[in-house]
Formats: C-alpha cells, sequence, structure tokens
C-alpha cells in the first residue's frame, strides 16, 4: 500500500504519477486517510463529511455520457445520465401520481317524459407507476343522441381508463325499459325504471313519475358521480344528479354530472343538468347534450307543443388526468395530452386516447 501526504499546493496529477498504483493508494490529509483507491479503482472516501458533485443548471449540462451525476440547480434534483437523456435520480423509484379518470356519459331517453342519461363513472385516487414501464389511456366517448320519436333508452357512453383503472360507461336514460347500470344509473320514466350506478364510480338515477292524464309522464334525473339523480313529480322532471369536484390539475372542477329528465310544455317544467356538466331535459325543444371531457349525461327527449318530439341530449366524453411529480416526470407520452403544471406537479390532461411511459 501507498501513502501519499497531500499539502494544499500539491497537484493531484502529479501525486498519482509518484503513486505505487499496482495496489492500494491513500491520501492523507493532516495524516488522517481521506481517500483511498484500491488496484480496482474502487474509491472509497474516509471521515463524515460529503463529496460534492459538479452542480449548475439544466443550460449548463455536459455532453452526456453514461454514467455522469450532477446536482442540477434548475429543480433542484440529483439527475444522471443514462441511456442518452439525462434523468432525475428520483425518477428511478416506483413514482405516486394522483389520477382522475372519468367515462363517457349516457345519452337522454327519447320521448316525451323520458329520463336523463346517467353520467360516466369516476374515479380518483393514487398509484404507483413502475419506471420505463408504458400505460395506455382510453378515453370514453359519450352515448350518441337518441332520435325524436324512437321511444327508446338512450345510448350508454363508452369506458375511460388508465394505469389498470377501468370507469365504467354512464347508463342511457329510460324510455319503454328499464335503464341499465352503468357508472351512474340513467334517469327512470313512466315505463322504464331508473339505472344503477357503479359502487365508487357513481349513483343512481332518480325515478320516473306516471301521472294520470297527458302529459302521461315526467322523466328522472340521472345519476352523477357526486349524487343520485332527482326523482321527478307530476308536475316537474327531475334534475340529474351533481357531480364530484377535484383539484387535481390545480383549480376545483366539477365534472360527470347527471342528465336532466324530459319535461313537456302541456305542464310539466324540465329537469336542469346536475353540475359538473349534465345537460338539462329537453321543454319544447331537444335535450340539451352533457358537456364533452366532463363526464356529463345528456338530457332526455320531450314533446315540442306542436305534436311532435325532441331528439335526446348526447352524453359527454370522458377525461383522463394524471398528475406526476415534476422529478419523476418522463416527458414520454401519446395521444397528445394537455401538459400544465400545478405547484412540484406536473399534470397530464388527456382528452383522447394515449399513453404515459413513466
Amino acid at each position: 500500500m501507498s501513502t501519499i501526504n497531500a499539502k494544499p499546493d500539491t497537484i493531484l496529477g502529479q501525486l498519482i504519477k509518484t503513486g505505487d498504483n499496482t495496489s492500494t493508494l491513500t491520501f492523507q490529509v493532516n495524516s488522517a486517510t481521506a481517500l483511498t483507491l484500491d488496484s480496482s479503482q474502487n474509491a472509497n472516501v474516509a471521515g463524515t463529511g460529503a463529496i460534492i458533485v459538479p452542480r449548475g443548471t439544466t443550460a449548463q449540462r455536459p455532453t452526456g455520457v453514461n454514467g455522469m451525476v450532477r446536482y442540477n440547480t434548475s429543480y433542484p434534483l440529483f439527475e444522471s445520465y443514462a441511456n442518452g437523456s439525462w434523468v432525475a435520480l428520483t425518477s428511478y423509484l416506483t413514482a405516486t401520481v394522483s389520477y382522475l379518470i372519468i367515462a363517457g356519459g349516457g345519452s337522454g331517453g327519447a320521448a316525451s317524459g323520458a329520463g336523463g342519461g346517467g353520467a360516466g363513472g369516476y374515479l380518483a385516487n393514487t398509484a404507483v407507476l413502475t419506471r420505463g414501464t408504458s400505460y395506455t389511456i382510453t378515453v370514453g366517448g359519450g352515448g350518441a343522441s337518441k332520435a325524436a320519436g324512437s321511444y327508446t333508452n338512450g345510448n350508454a357512453g363508452t369506458n375511460s381508463s388508465a394505469l389498470g383503472f377501468t370507469a365504467i360507461a354512464g347508463s342511457g336514460g329510460a324510455y319503454g325499459s328499464a335503464a341499465a347500470t352503468g357508472g351512474s344509473g340513467g334517469g327512470g320514466s313512466s315505463s322504464g325504471t331508473e339505472g344503477s350506478g357503479t359502487s365508487g364510480q357513481g349513483n343512481n338515477g332518480g325515478a320516473g313519475a306516471n301521472n294520470s292524464g297527458i302529459p302521461a309522464s315526467s322523466g328522472g334525473g340521472g345519476g352523477g358521480a357526486g349524487a343520485v339523480g332527482v326523482t321527478a313529480t307530476s308536475s316537474a322532471a327531475g334534475a340529474g344528479g351533481a357531480g364530484s369536484a377535484s383539484s387535481i390539475s390545480g383549480s376545483s372542477v366539477t365534472r360527470a354530472g347527471g342528465g336532466g329528465g324530459a319535461g313537456d310544455p302541456r305542464g310539466i317544467s324540465a329537469g336542469a343538468g346536475g353540475s359538473g356538466g349534465g345537460g338539462a331535459g329537453g321543454y319544447t325543444g331537444d335535450g340539451v347534450a352533457g358537456t364533452v371531457n366532463l363526464g356529463g349525461g345528456g338530457g332526455g327527449g320531450s314533446y315540442n307543443g306542436a305534436g311532435g318530439l325532441t331528439n335526446s341530449g348526447a352524453g359527454g366524453s370522458g377525461v383522463v388526468i394524471l398528475s406526476i411529480p415534476t422529478s419523476s416526470y418522463s416527458n414520454t407520452s401519446t395521444g397528445s395530452p394537455t401538459v400544465t403544471t400545478s405547484g412540484n406537479n406536473t399534470i397530464l390532461t388527456y382528452t383522447a386516447s394515449g399513453t404515459y411511459t413513466a
């Protein structure tokens, strides 16, 4: 073993030349061991101090070589150069992200007194992602409008999914038969009962009313992510159930409201759309469509007051939002999500299907 006592004015290159590099080389400061290099070029720094690595801004990064480590003062965080790019060292851990997944809402039923469409299923939680894994993002569409005079239930939306979790599509509003189960259930009518919501994702639709005389019925409101659809009365269609609010994108936004039941100008007021993108029920005109990318249910169709019927409102398409710690953000995605920041997180909002690679 060779021992070299380093003096303040000694050049390190000269010290290495005078040492025996075929065995362990020890550097001392004030007669105490400071650094040891063994014959395999393993470095052991003694003491309780710290190694100061190169540091600077993102713009001051050197030409990368795999294995480099530095401290980036722009974030700030440690980063390394691996596989052709600079990556935050924290990015190598199974990173925890927040997600919001909303399916497409259902359309309203098509006839006077039809039920409103149910909102798309609503999922919000956190997940741990695996570095280097590509995750498929699927954004569900809203249920298509039903044509005037079809006397049928509305159409369900389609599911949304991300990170292995699936939000169930909203059910169409009832007319003629029972509304189906969905993320949230569609509202009922006099000739079709309300649909049930999916536990943990949405709520039941409201019941319709079977009235005597003309008009014969009033539609119940579609269920929303935050509340059941409102039950209709003999003089008023039910409003859609309220949606749920989330601040995942940096500000509070309510999404996944249910569609309102259809009214009738002969004495039944239309149901309002639920907060969070639910469409109002028709009165003398078409039911209102649920809001796109909020997963709202569409309003039920109605009687136009002149011997004809109106179209139901289509369901609103869904959305997938990911909130990723900026220090772990890979900047690798497809589907052209909108990318914003909020605090220490990068927010990806998918309004169309794509992928995210952790």
